[in-house]
């Protein structure tokens, strides 16, 4: 398997600037996601290190070779499809052998490989049977088979799942993560689905208008976003967000809203005038002799948790507490914020300030 590196890579399409000045290392063996919403310029980054699309501009390397202006074919990678394309007029087997027939392979030693990477996937009982027939999960076992059968330096997915209902998707992505940690192979993973990526994923980036956001492990990302818009975008519900207008200095461990002072992490920056102040739906406690109050507008029971909306005096604001907490709509109480978890934003960049909590796990694009 490879290490690979994409340096500076730019991709237009015409006047359309779809990529900008992408920068991040995917290790040898990690399983790594690119992760964002649609139009982001995740399935643009992988198609261009696949060699799908050539980069206007920067650098690709994969396995320390320098591939960027290179076709797919001198890649050595195998890329996975989200609707399979696979041969219909072919069945199971030869679908997987393909690859290998078609490099030259003796046909001897081409099926004992097809009949390896089948007890791999379990699919050796429908080796002779037509891909027509088959169910949306065993047609992807066969797409990824004949992206394995090859051994190549590393694996492209893009939402590779995403044509499964939601339940089969979930078995499915443990399989595909036992396949991953079984051959100890190199995975880049497009996805829109955060939870895909925090569940899947040992790395993610998380792209939006062709920007690299933030990238590390899923925890740091979920516990410290660099950016209000991963904060927005990891997390089911999202980050809650306080906007208020003031100042918050390096060195300071507090924060004003009107009479009430909130704890934060002691800031290693500074910034002056519009900030957000976010916290985590489960970081907020309810809490009646807490001074900062709201008014609960909906319960929403989970069932071991509730999500709680509360109005407040700046927003609305989404606590998940325990479901033995008694919780009525329309009466007033008090919010508790664990101090160790808070995140402050520039809301006018949307960049997080840098604190003694994220120091050294807060990770810009």
């Amino acid at each position: 398997m490879a290490q690979i590196r994409i340096e500076n890579v730019r991709k237009d399409f015409g006047a359309f600037n779809a990529v900008k000045s992408s920068t991040f290392t995917i290790e040898d063996g990690e399983f790594f996601m690119l992760l964002g919403p649609s139009g982001c310029g995740k399935t643009t980054t992988l198609r261009m290190m696949a060699g799908l699309e050539l980069p206007t501009s920067g650098e690709i390397f994969i396995d320390g070779e320098e591939v960027g202006m290179k076709p797919a074919s001198q890649r050595d990678i195998a890329f996975v499809f989200q609707m399979f394309a696979l041969y219909p007029h072919l069945n199971v087997g030869k679908n997987i052998s393909y690859p290998l027939i078609s490099q030259g392979m003796p046909k001897a030693q081409a099926t004992k490989k097809v009949h390896e990477i089948a007890e791999i996937l379990g699919i050796t009982d429908i080796l002779k049977k037509p891909v027509g027939g088959l169910s949306g999960g065993d047609r992807q076992r066969v797409a990824l088979g004949r992206a394995i059968v090859r051994d190549p330096k590393a694996f492209f997915m893009d939402e590779p799942l995403g044509a499964l209902d939601a339940e089969f998707r979930e078995h499915m992505s443990e399989e595909l993560r036992a396949l991953h940690d079984r051959m100890n192979a190199t995975t880049v993973y497009v996805t829109h689905d955060q939870l895909e990526a925090m569940q899947m994923g040992d790395k993610i980036v998380v792209m939006n208008h062709g920007v690299v956001e933030q990238f590390g492990v899923p925890q740091d990302i979920y516990d410290w976003p660099a950016t209000k818009f991963v904060a927005q975008f990891i997390g089911s519900p999202p980050m809650n967000f306080l906007e208020f207008r003031g100042m918050v200095g390096n060195g300071e461990s507090k924060v004003r809203f009107g009479d009430v002072a909130f704890e934060i992490p002691r800031m290693l920056d500074g910034a002056n005038g519009d900030l957000t102040f976010g916290v985590r739906p489960e970081h907020i406690k309810l809490d009646d002799a807490a001074p900062y109050r709201g008014e609960v507008a909906a319960v929403e029971y989970l069932g071991t948790t509730q999500i709680i909306t509360m109005k407040t005096s700046n927003g609305t604001i989404k606590a998940r507490v325990p479901s033995s907490d008694v919780v009525k709509v329309g009466e007033r109480t008090g919010l508790h914020f664990d101090a160790r978890t808070i995140s402050m934003f520039n809301a006018d960049t949307g960049q997080a300030l840098k604190s003694e909590a994220n120091e050294g796990v807060l990770t810009y694009g």
